[in-house]
């Protein structure tokens, strides 16, 4: 028989990328007495990873466990960025309501729009948290007309249109339902959260049933699933079933050895969990994503939510340039691939396939982001490797060829908006909506086929002085729109291997941008700057000034280089061309052609590029 469990609630935040998710969370966890009174605690706790800090970006969901009035409110935070969409996806499964957070100037964003669609999809009650009141140009009641109008063009059912609302500023610690009070503690926003998310529905004496809906790693005990416990309970020392998502004929017959609950930021080993609660696990080697663990007497797999198709691709492959094996740790095939495929273990949105070559994998992914990230992090391991340019993913419906699109809105200043609409019209773009935006800023709507926006974000902060936002979200497949002219400035590339010398970094400059200073070491086909023209311009960055007997007045003063161009990783990506990889190691991001031999392009080239 079914019943409620009114002693726990659990809840995910979800909402558009820098919208106060994570800070929300640290208020919840200092007034619900999780810290010590003395206790040092940084900010944004939740973002415990090295690149998160770095980035001000939420990448992983994390679980967290605050009590309220004998209540225990299990969170979890999730990513706010459109290609970490799969992380969003699969932990709605373990929650029974979710906190909208909604920013007081922005209002609703295209990822608002998405997270909220999938928390609809699964019919989950929704809670409205308009955050950031304090913000001087904040506009709480028009933000609240917006959400509605979102609820509404996402076709939400009378319950989640009578969603309640509360107003508040998570940096400074209050909630109300007053939108204009600028004190007080987050006590309002615990009560409308007990008030309105239901508690977990299911029956604790039937058999049990948990979903996997997330795997963690130690170091200590292995991989460690995360999941709901849906119905039944749960022991150490229990043996269990578990039900492969993939192949539910695979039954395996497994004995739990340590069980964990979420409190504070802490897990807190149990003996025993039962419905409702979320709980952590240990002792099933392989266990996956999506897998349902059963009671051996009556194994019954749950659904899983059906997780959204990486669009972008990109080749990873052993590093064969003449640095090769010189700065990274893990540099052979096998070490690439080992990790790649562990990366499967926690990444349910990416794909690993192996090639026709043995030393290079297709890995796709939600985005650019996506996959800048994964390479971002195995070179922080001590990996090695070569990338290629990103390629989106086709797929044929219907008979016909189409590419993935993005909904992509910007907002930008007024003065360059004519820019803006010329330079994604000449990607394909098409221009669904223009209106006036907060701020005097102009807000432009487009759709855009996803390979049109691959090299345009830093053209955009080019062309907008760094003051236009651009924010998009994958938007379905359309047919496909037709070529797309590609970058109009060509590679300067290193004409012979050595050290770059000022005077040959001096002459090489007068013809585009450089990417490296004197002292560095290259070698032949290495990018070492952008040319000014569409086409690649072969230089020689390590040529000598000929020294002779006479000298001239003035003839020796020293030759000023300009400050070279420091590319980031996300920059290099949009950069290079189909001809050209990226070449990863821990120390260096090094951008060089496929082919190194002058000579040899100038053939390929020759041959129509075959």
């Amino acid at each position: 028989m079914k019943q409620e469990r009114n002693d726990i609630r659990n809840v995910a935040i979800i909402a558009h990328v820098d919208h106060g998710k994570t800070t929300l969370v640290d208020q919840l966890l200092r007034q619900s007495g999780i810290f010590r009174s003395n206790q040092v605690v940084q900010e944004r706790v939740m973002d415990s990873g090295d690149i998160e800090r770095e980035r001000g970006i939420t990448i992983l969901s994390k679980n967290t466990a605050v009590h309220y009035d004998g209540i225990k409110i299990n969170i979890i935070d999730t990513p706010g960025h459109a290609d970490f969409g799969g992380e969003v996806e699969r932990v709605l499964k373990m929650v029974d309501g979710v906190v909208l957070v909604v920013d007081a100037f922005e209002g609703p964003m295209p990822q608002t729009k998405f997270v909220l669609r999938r928390a609809l999809e699964l019919d989950l009650p929704v809670m409205v948290c308009v955050n950031k009141v304090d913000r001087p140009e904040a506009r709480p009641e028009e933000v609240v007309d917006e959400v509605l109008e979102l609820f509404l063009e996402l076709d939400a059912g009378d319950k989640q249109l009578d969603s309640p609302f509360i107003f508040a500023s998570a940096r400074g610690g209050y909630a109300s339902e007053d939108p204009y009070a600028r004190e007080g503690d987050m006590k309002p926003f615990f009560e409308t959260l007990i008030r309105h998310i239901p508690a977990p529905v299911g029956d604790e004496e039937a058999p049990l049933q948990a979903l996997i809906s997330t795997i963690d790693y130690s170091e200590y005990v292995g991989r460690i699933g995360i999941g709901k416990i849906e119905n039944g309970s749960i022991r150490v020392n229990e043996e269990v079933v578990v039900l492969n998502m993939h192949n539910q004929q695979t039954r395996k017959k497994v004995r739990i050895t340590k069980l964990y609950v979420f409190d504070g930021l802490q897990r807190v080993e149990v003996k025993e969990a039962h419905m409702g609660e979320i709980v952590a696990l240990s002792g099933i080697e392989d266990i996956m994503i999506g897998d349902t663990i059963c009671a051996p007497e009556n194994p019954e797999p749950l659904p899983f939510v059906k997780i959204s198709e990486p669009t972008i691709s990109m080749t990873f492959s052993v590093n064969d340039s003449p640095f090769a094996g010189t700065e990274g740790k893990y540099v052979t095939s096998r070490h690439i691939r080992d990790r790649l495929f562990r990366e499967l273990n926690t990444d349910v949105s990416l794909r690993v396939e192996e090639t026709e070559q043995t030393d290079s994998l297709k890995v796709s992914g939600r985005g650019e982001l996506h996959l800048s990230i994964l390479i971002e992090t195995l070179r922080r391991e001590g990996y090695e490797f070569q990338v290629s340019k990103p390629e989106v993913l086709y797929q044929e419906i219907d008979g016909k060829k189409c590419e993935p699109m993005e909904a992509v809105t910007i907002d930008v200043p007024e003065e360059y908006v004519g820019n803006v609409i010329e330079k994604l019209g000449s990607r394909k773009g098409e221009m669904t909506n223009m209106y006036p935006a907060k701020g005097g800023f102009t807000r432009l709507e487009f759709s855009i086929p996803a390979r049109g926006l691959i090299g345009y974000r830093n053209e955009f902060m080019t062309d907008t002085k760094g003051n236009g936002v651009l924010n998009s979200v994958f938007d379905g497949y359309a047919p496909y729109k037709g070529e797309i002219p590609m970058r109009s400035q060509g590679s300067l590339v290193a004409f012979e291997s050595g050290e770059a010398i000022t005077y040959g970094l001096y002459n090489a400059q007068e013809r585009g941008d450089l990417f490296i200073g004197a002292g560095v070491k290259v070698y032949e086909g290495m990018i070492v700057g952008r040319n000014a023209r569409a086409d690649d311009l072969d230089v020689n960055v390590c040529k000598k000034k000929q020294l002779t007997n006479t000298r001239s007045s003035g003839s020796d003063d020293a030759l000023k280089l300009i400050t070279p161009l420091s590319m980031s990783l996300e920059q290099c990506m949009e950069f290079i061309g189909d001809d050209e990889l990226i070449e990863v190691t821990p120390l260096n991001l090094r951008m060089r052609k496929k082919v190194l031999d002058a000579n040899q392009r100038r053939k390929i080239r020759a041959h129509g590029g075959k």
